[in-house]
């Protein structure tokens, strides 16, 4: 295992090392050289610190929310934060997400995110076709011919 104590704050560490330890010099943004290989932006799985508006928050509450990011919607950002706690945050009250370390390689290179989401996309097409399936066979079951 790397030595990560001067590279990842305290409370990722657990989470880090929950994930397997990967090498994350392996993982890191390009930012520069030519464009077929940059790589950039937010992945599933990424170690975050979510600055909050206080605005939005009751008093004495943590504007600063950190964890490993789950998903997004349009309205919300997931994460599960250092406590193990699964949090959805409004994107309205988002000031800030600081990325504090990738934990899986580019969404390209992921074959493991890419046969997750084939798999989903299978799962999703085959429970729309049963809600159809009890849909029709709902409305329609008390006609005759």
């Amino acid at each position: 295992m790397p030595d990560i104590k001067g590279t990842l704050p305290e409370w990722a560490i657990r989470i880090y090392e929950a994930h397997g330890s990967p090498d994350l010099d392996d993982i890191q943004d390009v930012f520069h050289g030519p464009l077929s290989e940059r790589s950039a932006g937010l992945r599933k799985d990424d170690l975050v610190e979510i600055l909050i508006d206080s605005r939005a928050l009751s008093e004495g509450s943590e504007t600063l929310a950190k964890g490993m990011l789950v998903g997004t919607t349009r309205n919300a950002v997931e994460i599960v934060d250092e406590k193990g706690t699964f949090r959805s945050i409004a994107r309205d009250v988002i000031v800030e997400v600081r990325l504090v370390a990738h934990m899986r390689v580019p969404y390209l290179e992921d074959r493991e995110m890419m046969t997750f989401e084939k798999e989903d996309m299978r799962r999703r097409s085959s429970m729309l076709e049963k809600a159809e399936q009890l849909a029709e066979g709902g409305i329609d079951s008390h006609l005759w011919g």
